[in-house]
């Protein structure tokens, strides 16, 4: 490890949306007086009648689930995305607004109430993954949908409603600000260098071995340099895809392994139900070429120094730009050796 990096205070540049973090490795030894998160011992049952994604349960909006063996998806019944509304735009001096229609979908991983992808084997994770590419397949070809988001809220602490093992997809007709951001990055790059962003960067990583800390046959799984969230890591193809659907059988068994791995690391780490926010980019929608981009999943997860301290982002966070005191190289270090 580069020990300037690891002593002082410094910037590092997130290629992916030309943004810095400020990293200030010398404050983790900071003794801590701030809010301690509680720890939830709850053991589920792997049926919960009050639960409205359960099997045979019935909704709020009084729809029935089917007795789900495996994957179940439907429309939200609070979508925040709605596919009927109203076409409209307004400029009114610097008062600008504009409508927005999409669909938005809960996918629930698994029938088992208790379970969360890291209790799960890497069949039924390649199951979820089968209907994150049907999914995103399917509403990609609406001529309205531009862009499929999927992604996971785990953990209370991350504002997940409900414990049962779910995600979401949201669906939309425009680019969301940080697709925004890197679709620019990825194609400026790749239109001056003829190569993927993301590739290059992963032969970087791959020669160092600082920051990686699981690979197989088609997957690496990184603490990314510019890294934001304490523990955040990414899952990268080898081979340059632009989303999902292009990964192989035998591919998608592979990235079924990464998640797998690494969520079980994730949970070691301070032995709780280590929480997250888990998201796809890849490829807009939007029958455009979009050659220049190579798709990857982000895990951030809030945890800082244990199962009770979280990181906020607060402050100069909010007002000046990201920061982070664990190092991306001790982070990876510490979830490696869990491995």
């Amino acid at each position: 490890m580069n020990p300037d990096l690891q002593d002082y205070s410094h910037k590092r540049l997130n290629i992916l949306i030309g943004e810095w973090v400020l990293v200030s490795p010398h404050r983790a030894k900071r003794p801590w007086q701030g809010q301690k998160e509680e720890i939830s011992n709850e053991v589920r049952p792997t049926y919960d009648e009050s639960c409205y994604l359960c099997t045979g349960n019935t909704r709020i909006n009084g729809k029935t689930n089917p007795n789900y063996k495996d994957v179940f998806v439907f429309t939200n019944d609070f979508a925040a995305l709605q596919n009927d509304s109203k076409t409209f735009k307004i400029e009114e001096g610097l008062l600008k607004a504009q409508s927005e229609t999409g669909i938005c979908k809960v996918i629930c991983f698994s029938p088992d109430h208790s379970k969360t992808l890291a209790d799960m084997d890497v069949n039924g994770i390649k199951k979820v993954i089968e209907a994150w590419q049907r999914e995103y397949k399917e509403m990609g070809e609406i001529n309205t949908i531009n862009y499929v988001q999927i992604f996971e809220n785990k953990g209370s602490v991350m504002g997940c409603s409900n414990p049962h093992p779910h995600g979401q997809i949201w669906s939309q007709s425009t680019l969301p600000n940080e697709v925004d951001k890197k679709d620019k990055q990825q194609y400026a790059y790749f239109h001056k260098n003829k190569s993927s962003l993301l590739g290059d960067y992963l032969q970087q990583e791959i020669i160092n071995q600082e920051r990686i800390i699981f690979e197989n046959e088609s997957f690496v799984v990184l603490v990314p340099f510019w890294a934001i969230w304490p523990f955040e890591t990414m899952i990268v193809p080898k081979i340059h895809q632009k989303s999902i659907l292009e990964m192989t059988e035998s591919e998608v068994s592979f990235f079924a392994q990464a998640i797998s791995v690494l969520t079980k690391a994730y949970d070691k780490l301070f032995n709780c139900s280590f929480p997250y926010s888990s998201g796809i980019h890849q490829s807009p929608t939007n029958e455009e070429d979009n050659t220049h981009w190579h798709w990857h999943m982000s895990f951030y997860p809030p945890l800082l120094r244990s199962a009770t301290v979280k990181k906020f982002m607060v402050g100069y966070e909010m007002f000046g730009s990201p920061q982070r005191d664990v190092s991306a190289e001790i982070a990876a270090k510490k979830l490696k050796e869990l491995i």
